[in-house]
């Protein structure tokens, strides 16, 4: 925007000289057009034979001729040099106006850059006369509170419901655990209690999914080094039938939500497999970054619901709750893990049926 600026400046400058040039050219060109006024006196002593009022004539056009050939000339010359000296002059200042009249618009835009969940508490604050460019710095402050107040609400929110929604379940757990230990329990009643115990620890998977996808989308505020083949390497502990191909990926963030990243990938391949139980997990880095890809059998996937997978409550037969299965939730944990560490989370079905799913994350 500054460089229009500016070249609208220099360029309106330079159309204005043009035309200043060719006003100059024209007005001069018709006063040395005029004709020429000869006044002839008393002819010379010494000369024997005078000259003619032709000759007189003849001579006086050919000098004017010649002048103003040489008025036209240095005048345009001239002309065209001290427009190009001014022009160049008005850039230089357009340029620097134009950086003042910016100046407000960059400090807009950095503020924006900077804007994430850890830094909603600056402003502008933007000093100045009241015109647009303030108004509208007080506006983006005026948004910035809000989205403040919107995110502080949301952290008490998921901090308030970690403690209340939890804390029944685990004590109706306890409960039905003690009662199932009763060696007088009727055979119905232990299935009923056998029942509302696979409830309540899939409601307690569907809490913790909703929770852990909450803080997975929040920005980081602390980041460590990393090496992600170490943390599939723990991952694998609790899948090892898996087959493994770990090499060095260097990445940085929250080991913890890495690992358990790698974890629901690793749980969503064996939970989605089908009777081969191929289950691939490898790490690397490229020129792009660091790679963790988990590949496995399964069912054939329509490559245009792929992307619907990692939507909440999102599978290929339905999309709500309630199976055992699962709560749904798993690749959308992983690609909110991702983006929380400026990566990305892609799939793409597997020749033969199956997914390939691919985490890349910048290198650390």
């Amino acid at each position: 925007m500054r460089l229009r600026l500016t070249l609208v400046y220099g360029s309106l400058f330079f159309l204005a000289g043009v035309a200043l040039v060719v006003v100059n050219y024209y007005v001069v060109q018709r006063t040395l057009h005029q004709p020429p006024r000869i006044v002839l006196g008393a002819p010379l002593t010494s000369h024997p034979l005078p000259p003619s009022a032709e000759e007189i004539t003849r001579t006086v056009a050919e000098m004017k001729d010649q002048y103003r050939t040489t008025v036209m000339s240095s005048l345009v010359r001239w002309s065209l040099m001290a427009v190009a000296i001014v022009g160049v002059a008005g850039l230089a200042i357009g340029w620097i106006v134009a950086r003042r009249v910016l100046a407000p618009l960059h400090t807009m835009t950095e503020a924006a850059r900077r804007l994430s969940e850890s830094t909603l508490h600056e402003r502008i604050a933007l000093d100045g006369p009241r015109d647009e460019l303030r108004d509208l710095a007080d506006t983006f402050d005026s948004m910035l509170e809000r989205l403040d107040r919107a995110f502080d609400g949301q952290r008490r929110f998921v901090a308030n419901a970690s403690h209340e929604l939890r804390t029944p379940l685990a004590i109706n757990r306890a409960l039905l655990q003690v009662s199932m230990t009763a060696p007088d329990l009727p055979p119905r009643i232990r299935t009923v209690g056998t029942e509302l115990l696979a409830a309540n620890a899939r409601q307690e998977r569907l809490i913790e999914g909703l929770l852990l996808l909450a803080q997975s989308e929040r920005e980081l505020t602390e980041r460590r080094p990393v090496d992600l083949a170490e943390l599939a390497e723990m991952a694998l502990t609790s899948v090892p039938e898996a087959d493994a191909d770990l090499r060095s990926a260097p990445a940085s963030g929250d080991p913890v939500l890495l690992e358990r990243m790698i974890g629901n990938l690793l749980d969503n391949a064996v939970k989605y497999n089908d009777e081969r139980a191929l289950v691939v997990l490898r790490t690397l880095r490229d020129e792009r970054g660091s790679v963790v890809t988990v590949e496995n059998t399964g069912r054939a996937v329509p490559s245009g619901r792929v992307e619907d997978l990692f939507e909440p409550f999102r599978r290929l037969d339905r999309d709500r709750t309630g199976s055992a299965d699962g709560a749904g939730l798993g690749l959308s944990i992983v690609r909110a893990i991702a983006r929380a560490h400026r990566g990305s989370a892609e799939a793409c079905p597997r020749p033969g049926g199956g997914l390939v799913v691919t985490v890349r994350l910048p290198s650390g």
